[in-house]
Formats: structure tokens, sequence, C-alpha cells
């Protein structure tokens, strides 16, 4: 990661300098085919032109999406891709659900497949998309959830509920360990009872973990 300030280039393509340097010293060799550039530019002013990164003399692929560790990040930061990637393959493992209930097995058979195949799609790092992902891309992943309810004839997930107890429980990992680069993020108010919020700049960041964490928190206390 590189930071591109007032359109000067020289710190972020000097970032990557060093990522190629410490791969060739460590005898490492980096597949620039597989390597890929993605630029988050936030700011509303005219769209810029950057130069293209090369490594070894070979030109690394820009792309506007990169599916990273499971997640999909965007450009533009919005999580639609990603919901609709998850939506998509958990509606395609509905499929087999069905099967095994036309094969009339008991719902608490039905319910383990969903919770294991269909239910573990749905929840994969909630804390990190959840919040930020628009009223229509969770309507479209609980229909998901609707759809297993009535094959499984037992009540569905809440992802709402699921991403609430999520944070609360990183939350509480983080502040516990004090090595966390982020434990200093939740930092206690005088009373030493509440936490304190955090000031977001980005108005699509507001709605991100850490708020959501230092609520859950509070709420616990």
């Amino acid at each position: 990661m590189g930071l591109i300030s007032d359109n000067n280039e020289r710190a972020y393509l000097e970032e990557i300098k060093y990522l190629e340097n410490c791969c060739q010293e460590n005898n490492l060799l980096l597949n620039v085919r597989k390597t890929k550039e993605l630029i988050v530019d936030c700011s509303k002013k005219q769209e810029r032109h950057y130069q293209p990164v090369r490594i070894s003399g070979t030109t690394v692929e820009r792309v506007d999406s990169f599916r990273y560790l499971g997640v999909h990040i965007s450009q533009d930061l919005s999580w639609s891709r990603h919901t609709n990637s998850l939506a998509k393959k958990a509606r395609q493992r509905l499929y087999h659900l069905r099967c095994l209930r036309d094969f009339r097995l008991p719902s608490k058979v039905l319910r383990n497949f969903y919770i294991c195949t269909i239910e573990s799609i749905l929840m994969g790092n909630i804390t990190v998309w959840f919040g930020n992902s628009t009223k229509q891309d969770r309507q479209a992943l609980q229909r998901v959830g609707h759809s297993a309810e009535r094959i499984t004839h037992t009540e569905s997930l809440d992802l709402q509920s699921i991403y609430y107890k999520q944070c609360q429980t990183k939350a509480r990992r983080i502040v516990k360990d004090p090595t966390h680069p982020n434990n200093r993020l939740f930092s206690l108010l005088r009373s030493g009872k509440r936490f304190c919020s955090l000031m977001t700049k980005i108005e699509r960041l507001k709605r991100n973990f850490f708020p959501q964490a230092i609520r859950s928190l509070n709420q616990g206390n």
C-alpha cells in the first residue's frame, strides 16, 4: 500500500520499488502476471491519470476490483460486487439443499447442511463489509436466508444481529490485546466506563466496523 498525495506518486512508487528489492534480496520471485494494481480515489474531482506501474520491466495490470482473502475490494469502496458474489454463490447451494429436502431428510439435517454450506458463506468476514453495504445488498442476502427458511422449516439467520454480535466479540478481543495494531483505536473516556466514538472523514466509512464495535461495547457495559 502506498499513498498518492496531491497527485504526487513518488511515495507510492518508492513503496513498490522497496517491495521489488525486498523480494530480490530474499530470493523470492514476484509473479507480475498475478499482481494487480488497485487505486482508491475518494475525491470528487475530475478523473486523474496515473502512470502505469512496472515491475522487472513488466507493466502491472490495473483493475477496478480485486478479490483478497475472499473479499471483493472495489476502487469506489462499495460492497455491491462482493455481496452480489456472495448471493450468487449461496443461491447455487440452495439447489443442493432443495435436493436434500426432496429426499425427505429431517429438518435437523437440512439445517446443519444450511449452516455449514450456505450460512458460512453469508457470514464470511461480515465485520468488514456489512456495515457499509447498501439496503438493497442486504436484502438480496437476506432473501437467501428466507428461501432456506422455507426449505428447512426452521428460522433463518438475521445478518444484522450476527454483525452486531461479531463486532462486539472482535472488539473485546482487540481491547484485551495491547499488542493488536488497532488497540489504540478503542480508548475509554475519563469516567473509564464508556469508549470514545470514532470520527471518520469519509462519509461511507461512518458505519464501518470500529464505530459499530464501540457502540456494541458501550451497550454491553
